[in-house]
């Protein structure tokens, strides 16, 4: 092999990149509902066992040059032959300040996690607001974000593009 003038065999170098470093500059409860619409109905008369129905999103967003936020929409709806017995609805997010991560690493960092950083909040969350509203506390399982976000992937692929 043929040497170049600074001695590295034709290869190209590179400055070294900086470290990746995140900062959790915050988290939070950015919305907030929750619905006991049947409790005298079921003091009286409690029903059969609840069905559970539980929905999870996780969206993200630039805010401001390098600081993003990651949110989890989050709804449980308990049902019975009553009637619906509670409805949650809560979105829970944090505040990430990114510098140096590349691009392509960007928005499975946002959308896996950050969401995973702040589920242990949302839990505990979920968990006191359904024991206050006079119910047994909802203690979520753990959720696997990634799978989540593979699942979104392939749906983007799947989905026919619309001609221009």
């Amino acid at each position: 092999m043929a040497e170049t003038a600074n001695g590295t065999n034709g290869a190209t170098q590179q400055a070294p990149q900086p470290p990746v470093q995140v900062r959790i500059l915050s988290q939070y409860v950015k919305d907030l509902s929750f619905e006991n619409p049947i409790v005298r109905k079921l003091m009286a008369s409690p029903g059969d066992s609840p069905n559970l129905k539980v929905e999870v999103n996780v969206n993200a967003e630039r805010v401001d040059g390098d600081v993003f936020e990651s949110a989890i929409e989050f709804k449980a709806t308990a049902t019975n032959n009553v009637g619906t017995i509670y409805v949650l609805e809560t979105v829970y997010a944090g505040l990430f300040k990114i510098e140096s991560m590349p691009d392509q690493a960007l928005e499975p960092f946002l959308l896996i996690s950050g969401p995973t950083t702040i589920f242990p909040f949302l839990r505990r969350l979920v968990a006191d607001v359904t024991r206050e509203g006079g119910y047994p506390p909802l203690m979520l399982d753990p959720i696997d974000f990634a799978s989540l976000y593979m699942r979104r992937q392939k749906e983007k692929q799947a989905a026919p593009v619309a001609s221009a």
